[in-house]
């Protein structure tokens, strides 16, 4: 008797096995909800498949008076298209700094109100209060809601997801492999090199145009720029360049073919 329980307990567990196998390969529900599960559903976005040769640079924590201004000049210098993932209190503070980003052609993003660390469990709530607060200062100076938003640290949940999606706003972070770190100021040579070194076609590189203490990122970008226009690449806005994935293109494709 107990020798039959043993053999049905082993086919049972067998067969769990199995099943279990199959519903991952099948997609299931319950696969693990990482970056690979969120980019695959297009919920969020850390970098571009494109065969063209470009690359988006981007800046948080502004606006400010001096360093993003500072950086506005340079990258008006190499014809550069950026995005800023801006803070709305500081959009209020800087308002006109925050118009002289739009008017050189550049992509003003959501980056929060209060620069807030959503640390989870965090509140659908609170999510929406500083993406609709930082949005009202973005169309206050632009006329129009931005379409991006960056969660301060890279941090993320389903719920952030969920509610930013919801309100139009597709969460973007950056390449894994172009984190400057600007904001720790590791020393211009630090900075330009690593994004030279590593710099592919579809990149999201993350820089700062507001820190504590003197900043070094304008010194890179004057090494970056030009260093990479000579190897081919385009800087483009976030919004270009999700236009010019592989996929957007292949849709584009289909539709003119029609």
């Amino acid at each position: 008797m107990r020798k039959g329980i043993r053999i049905t307990a082993a086919a049972i567990t067998s067969l769990a096995l199995i099943l279990g196998t199959a519903e991952t390969a099948l997609g299931s529900p319950n696969k693990a909800k990482n970056r690979y599960y969120y980019e695959e559903r297009g919920d969020m976005i850390w970098e571009v498949h494109t065969s063209q040769k470009v690359i988006a640079l981007t800046f948080d924590d502004g606006p400010d008076p001096f360093e993003t201004e500072g950086i506005l000049e340079v990258l008006h210098d190499y014809h550069a298209k950026c995005t800023f993932f801006a803070i709305g209190k500081r959009i209020a503070a800087y308002p006109d700094v925050a118009r002289h980003v739009i008017s050189e052609g550049h992509e003003l993003a959501n980056h929060t109100y209060n620069h807030v660390y959503f640390k989870t469990p965090v509140s659908g709530q609170q999510i929406q209060k500083e993406l609709e607060l930082t949005e009202n200062e973005i169309v206050k100076v632009s006329g129009r809601h931005s379409s991006l938003f960056r969660p301060p640290g890279g941090m993320y949940d389903e719920t952030m997801i969920d509610v930013s999606n919801s309100m139009g706003l597709k969460p973007v972070l950056w390449s894994w492999h172009q984190d400057t770190r600007d904001w720790n100021r590791p020393g211009v040579w630090n900075i330009s090199s690593r994004v030279i070194r590593n710099a592919r076609s579809g990149d999201i590189v993350l820089f700062h145009d507001h820190v504590h203490g003197q900043s070094q990122t304008k010194e890179a970008l004057k090494i970056i720029l030009p260093e990479l226009e000579k190897r081919g690449f385009r800087f483009v806005t976030v919004s270009e360049l999700i236009r010019l994935s592989d996929t957007q293109q292949a849709k584009t494709n289909r539709h003119l073919a029609y």
